[in-house]
């Protein structure tokens, strides 16, 4: 087992802080280096893709839980996976698609480990049919803070603690998954564009439940008569009969294709309004009005970023905030009002995402409730950005939504209790589960978790 004093961010690389990186390889070193992890506690880390701090200990030790990587069991049949929680949805992709199965969620990244994917809670393009990722999670496995190793399952206070918990019930060790079926490896996908915001939610309203994942690309600096205008896709796994007869050959081969990694060093300013609104109407303008059944790779599809390493340079040294809330049906016109308020902001976002929420999860703390959702990556140098969203903050609680913890760096604490109304039970079991205050993070202590 390796330890390391390292300055640890997240995805956002803003608000970088110290802490004592700790790699345990197995159980039995996971269990020691919580039971040595020092007055400043710990807290465990993935593939470090969560956007604020969610990750990071000030002080403390950071657990990373990449070592732990195994999958142990795979039920071809039934369609179920053991693993380990440091393995990444990426390697899970490579071993199961062979084999006719994908995982049930996942986000715009495979680069998340499957703890994180149930400390967060992940959501991806599929929520309103199939919720988020722990609702597919049969049990697990989970070192708390008194040394002990717990068997967890569904429909327990526990399991809903550590569902969208951050990480701060104890570690996540094994979890067995429900996966999802597939014939071929490939996306049958129709695109669409939107003219404006109402245009926009009233085709999601309309067709959505005839697809299984649906996203909108949204131009949050269009003004005028386009403001909101979007890209809308959605799709489903395509059936084997539809392919070509080359593609027939190997429907579920799996091999991402990678571009050079972005330079370690670019200039600040880069993504700035002219350049982000230049992007934003070529990207517009190039999209079909109309088109059905368009073939694609999973990778193409789902996680397009993916294929540039290190994308996250490009907003320079001062990084960016991901912005992500969530607001009720019926709340339409709250929506509308933050639209208009990020365009008069002028907010140069080139990655922003609308999309609608199902039922909500079982989580205490997990995001996603009926709803829209819209999500957004803003320069973290942008002036008055601060104030400026902690109105959106204001805006968003005033409508019953909420902020989405796995992306928030720079929420005000006393919003949290209307936000997440299961926050007392939530603070109530880890004060009965970890007294000493074991488990803590830069998230935990700025909000008070």
């Amino acid at each position: 087992m390796s330890a390391d004093t390292v300055s640890v961010t997240g995805w956002g690389r803003t608000a970088p802080t110290a802490a004592r990186l700790i790699r345990p390889r197995t159980y039995e070193e996971a269990a020691a280096a919580v039971r040595d992890c020092g007055a400043r506690g710990g807290i465990p880390r993935g593939l470090g893709r969560a956007y604020g701090d969610a990750a990071q200990n000030a002080g403390g030790t950071v657990f990373d839980m990449t070592g732990l990587d195994r999958v142990h069991a795979i039920d071809a049949d039934g369609g179920t996976v053991l693993c380990d929680a440091g393995v990444s949805l990426h390697r899970l992709m490579e071993v199961l698609l062979p084999l006719g199965w994908f995982v049930p969620v996942t986000p715009g990244t495979r680069q998340v480990t499957v703890g994180g994917a149930i400390g967060a809670d992940i959501h991806g393009k599929n929520h309103h049919v199939s919720g988020s990722f722990t609702r597919h999670v049969l049990s697990l496995e989970l070192l708390t803070a008194d040394g002990e190793i717990r068997a967890v399952g569904r429909d327990t206070p526990l399991f809903d603690a550590t569902a969208g918990g951050m990480g701060l019930t104890g570690v996540i060790l094994t979890a067995t998954v429900q996966l999802q079926p597939v014939q071929t490896s490939l996306m049958s996908v129709d695109t669409e564009r939107a003219t404006d915001l109402d245009d926009l939610m009233a085709r999601l309203t309309a067709t959505d439940h005839h697809y299984r994942y649906s996203v909108a690309w949204i131009d949050l600096l269009a003004r005028g008569a386009a403001t909101g205008r979007a890209v809308l896709t959605r799709g489903d796994h395509a059936p084997l009969d539809t392919l070509p007869a080359r593609a027939r050959r190997a429907p579920l081969s799996f091999r991402p294709a990678q571009l050079p990694p972005a330079p370690a060093f670019l200039p600040e300013g880069l993504l700035n309004r002219t350049t982000v609104g230049l992007f934003n109407d070529l990207w517009y303008r190039k999209a079909p009005r109309a088109r059905t059944g368009r073939l694609q790779k999973l990778s193409t599809f789902f996680h397009p970023l993916d294929g540039v390493p290190h994308w996250n340079r490009v907003y320079g040294r001062g990084g960016f905030v991901q912005y992500q809330f969530v607001v009720g049906y019926g709340q339409e016109d709250a929506l509308r009002r933050i639209v208009r308020r990020i365009r008069e902001h002028r907010c140069p976002s080139f990655l922003a995402v609308l999309k609608r929420f199902g039922d909500a999860d079982p989580g205490w703390l997990s995001f996603p409730v009926p709803g829209w959702t819209l999500a957004l990556d803003i320069p973290a140098g942008l002036p008055g950005l601060g104030a400026f969203l902690d109105e959106l903050d204001e805006e968003v609680a005033a409508a019953g939504g909420r902020v989405y913890l796995a992306k928030d760096s720079r929420l005000r604490p006393e919003l949290l209790t209307s936000m997440y109304p299961r926050l007392d039970e939530f603070r109530a079991l880890r004060a009965q589960l970890d007294p000493r205050g074991v488990f803590v993070s830069d998230l935990s202590r700025r909000l008070t978790l």
